[in-house]
């Protein structure tokens, strides 16, 4: 009976252990199978440019929330999260911030507030993962439009997800082109490639397209110095200039638009980023009908109901921040797209599903990540500043961009000189 008794205690604690291994097991599964997918967003979180960077985090994690976790997350319930890490605007420190994304482990990052940042990451990333192809990253760029990075300086490892500066230029080119009462333009940017690149695309282009149009100023200014653009606004006045062309963007977008308006300059103002964090208050009514932005993506109207409905949702959320890249909804749809397609969320696999991939926006429009350069392509519009029409306005104010011209994604595509390196698969 001893004999017995000690065999079924025997058993009973092998039943017992393999239970509490095999639920150890399951627990183990369940905890992996919710690991978030971390990605690291790197831009100006302080200084004189944090509203960019503040008002894009938050978009981010709402179109996270809203369009993946709320649906149940990725491969079988793994939720996104975005995380920031403030660059302050600055290359260093950016790649300061990319190491301890990468010291935590993480596979993607996200950046696209200056294309000066952009370019470091990119080539500091495609060193990273060639020594490293345990830890590699993937950089996805929604916002740093210089063409190299889509062309002499591309990398495998980065998909921009904006059209860049030359594809949004012969649009405005071509819209400026039509103005036949433009005889002059002054041209005015910040100095650093993005700035330069406009500058350069806009001479070559208008001397294409109209070689009767004179260019009466071409002038670069220091980043985040300048206050006051009273003088170089007197010097625009002074030009005689029918029409200016900046690629300005945050505090330096803002502060421009504030001489422009001040010394009471009437012409057309052509612009990449003359809306929202603090421009659009800024021209308020005596910006009205004058300043022009090329972009992807719709502000006014919205072209489908879904894309309204997530609009209010957001404003409900965040009362005091905008949709102001429409593209961010792209970005993560896509990105969620890829990961399930891959069955994975491996840097190199995702990367190879993004490469080619097509798919339906939210405004209910096809675009395209191209292969050969991982540019992104995608109907361009080109919006004015202005109260009418306007559903949702930009910084709580009643005025906003109103679409004016729309280019359909055939008549953006452009030629590349992208040579890119593919790693081993």
């Amino acid at each position: 009976m001893i004999f017995k008794a000690v065999i079924a205690s025997f058993m009973l604690s092998i039943t017992s252990g393999s239970i509490f291994i095999a639920s150890q097991i399951l627990f183990s599964s369940a905890a992996i199978a919710q690991q978030p997918i971390r990605i690291a967003f790197i831009d100006p979180l302080s200084g004189a440019f944090a509203s960019s960077g503040v008002n894009a985090l938050r978009q981010f994690q709402f179109a996270a929330q809203e369009l993946v976790n709320s649906q149940g997350g990725l491969l079988g319930g793994r939720p996104l999260e975005i995380v920031g890490f403030d660059n302050k605007a600055n290359v260093q420190e950016s790649l300061l911030q990319l190491r301890r994304a990468i010291g935590q482990n993480m596979h993607y990052v996200i950046q696209g507030n200056g294309s000066s940042v952009g370019s470091a990451i990119a080539s500091t990333l495609g060193r990273h993962n060639r020594r490293n192809p345990e830890q590699r990253l993937l950089y996805l760029n929604y916002a740093a439009v210089d063409p190299a990075l889509s062309n002499e300086d591309c990398s495998f490892w980065h998909f921009s997800f904006d059209a860049h500066a030359i594809i949004k230029m012969q649009a405005l080119t071509d819209l400026i082109a039509q103005q036949e009462d433009v005889k002059k333009v002054y041209i005015i940017g910040q100095d650093y490639s993005f700035g330069k690149v406009v500058a350069d695309t806009a001479i070559s282009m208008l001397a294409s397209k109209r070689p009767d149009i004179e260019i009466v100023g071409n002038e670069l200014h220091p980043m985040e110095v300048v206050k006051d653009f009273t003088p170089y606004v007197t010097k625009i006045a002074a030009s005689g200039a029918d029409a200016i062309i900046t690629g300005n963007w945050g505090a330096d977008m803002v502060s421009l638009a504030k001489s422009i308006t001040e010394v009471g300059i009437d012409v057309p103002v052509y612009t990449y980023y003359a809306a929202y964090d603090g421009i659009t208050a800024t021209l308020g009514e005596s910006g009205k009908n004058q300043f022009r932005m090329v972009h992807g993506g719709y502000f006014n109207p919205q072209p489908t109901k879904a894309y309204a409905d997530y609009i209010a949702k957001f404003k409900q959320q965040y009362p005091q921040h905008d949709i102001s890249y429409p593209r961010i909804i792209l970005i993560v749809e896509m990105l969620a797209a890829a990961i399930e397609l891959a069955g994975t969320d491996d840097p190199l696999q995702v990367a190879l599903a993004f490469e080619g991939m097509q798919h339906t926006n939210i405004h209910g429009e096809p675009v395209l990540m191209r292969r050969g350069d991982h540019q992104l392509f995608q109907a361009i519009q080109i919006s004015v500043h202005t109260d009418e029409g306007i559903v949702f306005g930009g910084d709580n104010s009643p005025y906003g961009l109103h679409t004016e011209a729309s280019i359909a994604l055939e008549d953006t595509l452009v030629e590349h000189s992208c040579e890119m390196t593919r790693p081993d698969q």
